[in-house]
Order: C-alpha cells, then structure tokens, then sequence
C-alpha cells in the first residue's frame, strides 16, 4: 500500500507541476525551495534548482528518480573528509 501524502507535499508537488506545465517546450531550470515535492513523471527532463538551505543545487530528473522527493538529491551537507588523527607508536 503506498504512503499518503499530507497536504502540504501534495500541494507543493502541484505547484510545481504547474509551473513545468506552464514552461512547456522551453527547458529553463525552475527554482524551488520545496524538497519535499515528490518527482513525477512529468517532471522528466526537466532540470530544478533545488534550495538547501544556503545554495541552489542544479538537479536533472530522470526516469528513475520518480517517486523520490526533490530534497533527496540536494545535499544539504558538505563532506570535509576524515581527520588525520594520531600515528600508531612503531612497535605497535
């Protein structure tokens, strides 16, 4: 059985459905700060600027993104690497 969707995510994925409806043909990046929409078929090919809370990150929607939310594919931290912490003593 698939989950329910509350009415704050339905109503962000229809308006951004709206907005790919009202592009069109023309293939411009669409802004949004809602990475909680879920990725629809219609979105297919179409490219978003998804919002993570200090840049736009550019995402290209493909056919097995659908069903995955927006939010999944812009990561909201940024990996630095591990420390180089302490040698082991020789001998050990």
């Amino acid at each position: 059985m698939p989950r329910k969707k509350n009415p704050y995510e339905a109503e962000a994925t229809s308006r951004l459905l709206a907005k790919v409806d009202k592009l069109g043909k023309a293939k411009e990046p669409i802004k949004t700060w809602y990475r909680e929409a879920v990725i629809v078929p219609e979105f297919i090919g179409q490219t978003f600027l998804v919002h993570n809370g200090k840049n736009h990150v550019k995402v290209y929607v493909t056919e097995e993104m659908v069903g995955h939310k927006l939010g999944e594919f812009s990561p909201t931290r940024t990996f630095k690497g591990h420390t180089a912490g302490k040698k082991a003593a020789p001998g050990k």
